[in-house]
């Protein structure tokens, strides 16, 4: 191929990946603000481009929701530090449930507007599954000793566990009780303490 063209080549593609990174960036915001289900329309406005160039670069909404669950994954992973299983017990706990808490807040916008989408996406629901898959990862490394020692009870203990630091526990404590943040940790660390005790 040559060089010019070449460089053709690649100039659409990266302009197309800074298009398909706007629209992504755009429904992040427009969740983070509060605006749950956003139209394409929406998406189009707040990146600056036509409706059209949405589902040019987007074939249809599944598509869409893939590239931002793998945005929320991503951010999710940033803040997702492994917890030291040698330490004291209540050092982890707290540890656990302060990372927990970021994680938590981080992704409440993407789970809210998910909740609303779930039973018809394919995409929602295997971002869903990765994240369980996640958090009982992190169980499973951060208090190893204790499941260990729950012998035929361990299955039970981790999924107890997890239903503590789950994000429908989590939504309960700050929507339902309108905790904040602060008092919502505490519950979660209360929880996790009895049950690990």
């Amino acid at each position: 191929m040559p060089v010019e063209r070449r460089r053709s080549t690649d100039g659409r593609i990266a302009r197309g990946e800074r298009t398909r990174d706007a629209i992504v960036a755009a429904h992040t915001e427009l969740l983070r603000e509060g605006v749950l289900k956003p139209t394409a329309k929406h998406l189009a406005e707040r990146a600056g481009i036509s409706l059209r160039t949405v589902w040019l670069n987007f074939n249809d909404l599944e598509a869409l929701l893939r590239a931002t669950t793998a945005f929320w994954l991503g951010a999710d992973a940033e803040l997702r530090l492994p917890v030291e299983s040698g330490l004291a017990l209540p050092d982890r706990i707290d540890r656990y449930c302060e990372q927990r808490t970021a994680r938590l807040e981080n992704l409440a916008p993407a789970a809210r507007s998910a909740a609303l989408g779930e039973p018809f996406s394919t995409a929602l629901k295997m971002s869903r599954q990765a994240h369980i898959q996640r958090s009982l990862d992190d169980l499973e490394v951060t208090f190893a000793p204790e499941l260990d020692a729950g012998g035929a009870e361990r299955e039970v203990l981790l999924k107890t566990l997890f239903i503590a630091t789950s994000w429908p526990s989590w939504i309960t404590l700050r929507d339902d009780f309108g905790l904040d943040i602060d008092d919502a940790t505490t519950v979660m660390r209360r929880s996790l303490t009895s049950l690990l005790a």
